[in-house]
């Protein structure tokens, strides 16, 4: 079965197609284009909500591009504010990542820029605004503002009969004090940095949600992914949300993991459900060995139950759509390594402690690192070619998906538990834990490294790495 007869995919397809007209930008036309505007999402019939997005959809068109073959992208701003297009998970230059803090241009108000880059690494990326919201929850990753993209290698054996691309995504985001966080599958510990003494001051206003989707649909909306017996699927998942980590389940199946952020993990393991922080893409294969009519979404009920699910079709399977709950087990890094691979060794180790200040920003929290918010003038100097220890201590009670701009890190130790292979480039620390990663600086320029939550980070939640 090709891209085309999958039904949940139709909408990408088109809107890749409808790329082709070239921005009003000099020079030659682009190989893609990406236009920034206003647009309406219909999650169900009885629900259109109103938000920014590329191309007028809401997620943007799955691009595909070549490893190592330059591109050329015109960004163009229909709004009246300047935006920001990053591109993460790329090994780029700091001019073309889109981002502020590495003074990447913006795109400014009813104008165009085009963008030259050179796609890679191979593997499942995405695209998204990366402008600041603060207070503004129709700003920055708040809204509709996010794509994948996904970077061909030339080395997929192609053994699956479907490919999909599935983003789970929150949508009309309001303040509370009242949040919930049972989502960061990390309650059962060990607290290996949970203070001595706790800050029991009351927490300011988080950001939180109700309504929920896989690409633009709610569960129960639009077509169900439609299967038959013996098929495999391969599926990237992302997590496109700026507020949540999220696991989810196909009931009644497995998900074998054969990568984690676009790139293969050294042992595949075959799980009930996966665990996702916001920033982070996990693509898994399954066989479709149950004939059925199923549902593939959150594993929390209340979620779910607000559209965070897909609805999975056997052929010649007339039911209603079922789900069953998958055994409850931690996530766990650490499956996926290689038990026996022999990594560089760190030539320098940079601490990270990081802490919340309730209401530290008025009515929100404010978010440190070492000590401080953002900026950290100069404190972070990498020195090309030097293999770098990041050791994160995570001294509050959320458990934060970090992210580093422009390099891949691997994963060293989660909690404790060391292990290696692991290459990702975002990475959930432990509520009261801790997280090691090792990469080399390869990369010259300016780095953000910060939390994919967009209110810690809006709120000091972020540090530049530099190279002296």
């Amino acid at each position: 079965m090709t891209l085309a007869q999958t039904g949940i995919m139709r909408p990408f397809l088109l809107a890749q197609a409808a790329m082709s007209p070239a921005a009003p930008s000099p020079g030659s036309k682009a190989d893609y284009t990406l236009r920034i505007a206003p647009v309406t999402v219909e999650l169900a019939p009885s629900h259109i909500l109103s938000t920014i997005g590329y191309n007028a959809i809401a997620p943007g068109p799955v691009l595909r591009m070549r490893e190592g073959k330059p591109i050329t992208v015109d960004v163009v701003n229909d709004t009246d504010t300047p935006e920001l297009v990053h591109w993460h998970g790329m090994l780029i230059p700091p001019e073309v990542d889109g981002t502020q803090e590495e003074d990447s241009p913006p795109v400014p108000p009813r104008g165009s820029h085009r963008f030259q880059l050179t796609p890679g690494p191979a593997g499942s990326r995405w695209y998204h605004s990366h402008a600041m919201a603060m207070d503004d929850l129709h700003k920055g990753a708040y809204t509709g503002q996010f794509g994948f993209v996904f970077v061909d290698g030339g080395n997929d054996p192609g053994h699956y009969d479907q490919e999909l691309f599935l983003a789970l995504r929150d949508w009309e985001p309001f303040f509370t004090a009242t949040m919930e966080d049972d989502d960061d599958d990390t309650h059962n510990g060990p607290f290996l940095e949970k203070p001595a003494i706790l800050n029991t001051d009351p927490n300011g206003l988080e950001v939180s949600s109700m309504i929920y989707s896989i690409n633009d649909k709610a569960l129960g909306s639009g077509d169900p992914i439609r299967v038959r017996e013996g098929q495999r699927l391969l599926i990237h998942f992302l997590n496109a949300s700026a507020i949540e980590n999220r696991r989810i389940a196909l009931a009644g199946h497995k998900m074998k993991v054969i990568a984690l952020d676009g790139n293969p993990v050294p042992t595949p393991q075959t799980l009930d459900s996966i665990f996702l922080g916001a920033g982070e893409r996990i693509d898994v294969v399954i066989e479709m060995n149950l004939p059925g009519v199923w549902v593939l979404g959150s594993t929390e009920k209340i979620v779910r139950d607000s559209g965070l699910g897909v609805v999975v079709e056997y052929a010649g399977q007339p039911r209603r759509p079922q789900w069953v709950d998958p055994p409850k087990v931690s996530w766990d890094y650490t499956l996926f390594g290689a038990p026996n691979a022999i990594s560089p060794a760190p030539q320098q180790t940079i601490e990270l402690i990081f802490e919340k200040i309730p209401r530290g920003m008025g009515k929100f929290n404010s978010w440190l690192v070492n000590g401080k918010p953002y900026p950290h003038e100069r404190e972070f100097l990498l020195q090309q070619g030097t293999r770098y220890r990041l050791v994160m201590r995570n001294r509050t009670d959320d458990a934060h998906p970090m992210h580093l701009h422009r390099h891949l890190w691997e994963l060293a130790e989660i909690n404790g538990k060391k292990t290696s292979g692991i290459i990702k480039d975002t990475v959930v620390v432990p509520y009261y834990g801790r997280a090691v990663v090792d990469f080399t600086a390869n990369q010259p320029g300016l780095a953000l490294f910060h939390c994919h939550i967009q209110q810690h980070m809006d709120y000091g939640f972020k540090a530049l790495f530099r190279y002296s």
